[in-house]
């Protein structure tokens, strides 16, 4: 095979550039997973590398596969080799040493919600509020400790305020429980490994001799313990290949370290360099806007983008009065969209937080438009799947003492408070495991009645499927829990829509176990509890449903969309409030706008509102975002009143003196003619002439017996008809024939 045919120069130079540091610098679309799949497929085709020698870290499931994929098309032999995220290499190298660091090799990976249980718990030990201490702040400091490589003794060090020390304490108290549990977090995949290989010669020596080849993906990502962990394994060989883009770095609120790709020369001396700057995905309007706005970044090594793509359309910039109209307009343009050829799964709307999806959740059912919310709740926090999977957590680690509590009395077994206390207490004292304590019978003796019956035949059950659980199929000990703990009959006896659903989900859970269990015939029941806590929200997305993406703009991350549209752009919401006072954080919001801009194969919408309801208060002084002032003219048309330099930035009340309810108003209709006739403003248009039907006027308040109160914003001819134009209050734009339509003058 070829392995060099149809790559441009660079990337070929990357390609044969096999032995020593290699950084490739690897901008927006520019085929970087086809570079690092062809040099991983050139190592083994041509050079004869053994794929066991082959270690390959990146940071989604999704982009792993594809990868893993994409070699074995195109070689023979990869048996052996490590194409995964950086938490599943670590996974696997826990499963088999962790017992060096106390643990046992059955430990339980706890989400979010096992964590803040976990939280809570040494709160009430520590006698602290949760008013005071919230679980989930909680849990951000320690996981920014664990992330730069902080340890409970270096932060108790460190404190120099009360509240900084009951931090530290409860990170000691967090880390202590864990332990006892036998659970690790997800910080904990990557820290414990780099602890091991730290504190371990032999076990650094296995892993460090065999990748003799380690290539890193998305590098600008890394934080400290990844970065340590990188080190670690290139000790011995040192033909490293991280690749990267400064200008995608994005995530430094939770640990990444742009230091990292910006000094690769230095922390890996003799390091070779190679830009990939042409970009095969989005066309040269887009491109030519994104590169505008990213040149204005100091952070960077510097590189342009250039495609040999047409130009293609220019990036469409508008400006509505309010985020209901901002919505509306994006629904509106959807359905173009969809009259020109493009599917709904063509098309993504990336926002700023997740609290803008409500807005266009609504318009989009409004308008028949399907979608889905990427990063919302997740199919497997919903309370049914949770609790069947800490029922087979349980299962392969009966020392959890988090999925003992949430499902001993799930369904009701008679395990009430007194009961559960009455256990806590014989733990304690014992220093075992919950589970342990009802085995032994010391838990049993102190139970009566119902609960002391219900308790034998739990631990009975769990103990004979922990047992079983690698003799028979993950299927078969599903189905078998869902009978015998009595859960799938409590739902049937309930016979409620809300139960119906939630049985529903469960048949859904045993499809996902099917799949596993046809796609991997060899797998384990622990390595499927893996797979399952290792998901994230992009991992979900299902390609083949054909519905609009709603998403943060941090998950479209390494996707690609033909359509995007990028809402909510102004001062304050993007780039965030808190990113004005430090230059490093407006430039990684910066950088988040880039990736935004650089989905978009075909068309990019970016829009903003001079209204919009935050936290249940309306604004009514929203300014354009720097980031669209930044846009180059020749790659965009406005859809606005501002085309001057000293216009941009200006709030809507500003660029519309007067009355700051007409201001916008007058906008709106004045936007909504412009984006009707595809007409790009050439300068400002004075606001319309009052006018009238009948006895109503421009600019006058009107109540509907239907839509309630609004404003009359214009009246125009058709034929022989008067339309009458009003925003309501609450129901948006409306439009009436002026002879018909009763109205009360307010």
């Amino acid at each position: 095979m070829d392995y060099l045919k149809g790559l441009n120069e660079k990337q070929r130079e990357a390609v044969l550039c096999t032995e020593g540091p290699l950084l490739v610098i690897a901008g927006a679309g520019s085929g970087k997973t086809t570079t690092m799949t062809r040099r991983i497929a050139y190592l083994i085709g041509e050079k004869g590398v053994d794929p066991y020698n082959i270690l390959a870290v990146t940071f989604t499931n999704k982009a792993a596969e594809e990868m893993r994929d994409r070699i074995e098309a195109q070689v023979d032999n990869t048996r052996g080799m490590w194409v995964m995220t950086f938490h599943a290499a670590c996974l696997r190298i826990l499963r088999r040493f962790i017992d060096r660091l106390g643990y046992r090799s059955d430990f339980t990976i706890y989400d979010t919600t096992d964590q803040k249980t976990v939280v809570k718990e040494c709160l009430a030990d520590a006698d602290l509020s949760d008013k005071v201490f919230p679980p989930a702040a909680v849990l951000a400091v320690i996981s920014k400790w664990k992330n730069s490589g902080v340890t409970p003794d270096l932060a108790l060090a460190e404190a120099d305020f009360l509240r900084e020390r009951n931090l530290a304490d409860l990170y000691r108290r967090y880390m202590e429980k864990l332990m006892k549990y036998n659970a690790l977090d997800f910080d904990d995949l990557l820290v414990k490994a780099v602890e091991l290989l730290e504190q371990e010669p032999e076990v650094r020596s296995l892993y460090s001799e065999r990748f003799r080849y380690i290539m890193i993906d998305e590098y600008q990502d890394t934080n400290k313990i990844q970065y340590d962990l990188v080190r670690l394994l290139a000790g011995v060989h040192g033909n490293i290949c991280a690749v990267g883009d400064e200008d995608q770095c994005i995530y430094q609120w939770r640990g990444a370290d742009i230091r990292n790709i910006l000094q690769f020369e230095e922390d890996f001396p003799g390091s070779k360099i190679i830009k990939l700057e042409q970009n095969y995905r989005s066309c040269g309007n887009i491109l030519g806007a994104a590169n505008s706005v990213i040149q204005n970044n100091t952070e960077r090594k510097g590189k342009i983008l250039w495609t040999a793509k047409d130009e293609g359309e220019r990036v469409r910039i508008y400006k509505a009065a309010t985020d209901r109209d901002e919505a509306f307009h994006i629904a509106r343009e959807i359905h173009k969209m969809r009259d020109k050829g493009y599917s709904y799964s063509d098309i993504a709307v990336l926002y700023r937080t997740h609290s803008m999806s409500r807005g266009f959740e609504e318009s989009f059912s409004k308008q028949d438009i399907p979608y889905r919310v990427i990063g919302g709740t997740r199919f497997y926090d919903r309370k049914e799947v949770k609790d069947l999977l800490c029922y087979m957590r349980l299962i392969q680690n009966p020392g959890d003492d988090i999925s003992f509590r949430r499902v001993i009395n799930e369904p009701k077994r008679g395990m009430g408070d007194k009961s559960l206390e009455k256990l806590e207490l014989l733990a304690n004292l014992t220093e075992a495991s919950l589970f342990d304590v009802l085995e032994n019978g010391e838990g049993l003796d102190a139970l009566a009645g119902k609960a002391e019956v219900s308790a034998r035949q739990f631990v009975n059950m769990i103990r004979r499927f922990s047992d079983e659980r690698h003799d028979r199929k993950i299927s078969e000990i599903y189905d078998a829990l869902l009978r015998e703990s009595g859960y799938l009959q409590t739902l049937e006896a309930q016979n409620t829509v809300e139960a119906a659903g939630r049985i529903e989900n469960l048949m859904e859970f045993k499809s996902v176990i099917y799949d596993f269990e046809d796609q991997d015939p060899d797998g384990t029941y622990e390595t499927f509890l893996e797979k399952i806590a290792l998901l994230t929200d992009v991992d979900n997305l299902d390609a083949g449903e054909d519905a609009v993406s709603l998403m943060t703009l941090h998950s479209a991350k390494g996707l690609e969309f033909s359509v995007v549209f990028m809402p909510g752009m102004e001062e304050g919401a993007f780039p965030v409030t808190r990113a004005f006072d430090r230059p490093e954080d407006l430039e990684e919001e910066r950088r988040l706008c880039y990736v935004g801009m650089t989905r978009a194969k075909e068309i990019l919408y970016m829009s903003g509102a001079g209204q919009r309801l935050v936290f249940g208060k309306l604004d009514s002084y929203r300014q354009e975002s720097r980031f669209l002032e930044e846009v180059a003219e020749e790659h965009a048309d406005r859809f606005d009143t501002e085309v001057n330099s000293k216009d941009r930035g200006r709030s809507f009340s500003e660029m519309f003196p007067g009355d700051d309810k007409t201001g916008p108003v007058r906008f709106l209709d004045l936007g909504r003619q412009m984006v009707n006739t595809g007409r790009k403003t050439e300068k400002p248009a004075a606001a319309p002439a009052a006018s009238s039907a009948g006895s109503f006027s421009g600019g006058e308040r009107v109540r509907h017996k239907k839509y309630g109160e609004g404003m009359v914003i214009g009246v125009r001819k058709e034929g022989r008809d008067e339309m009458i134009t009003i925003i309501f209050d609450e129901y948006g734009t409306k439009v009436f024939d002026a002879g018909i339509v009763k109205l009360k003058k307010l």
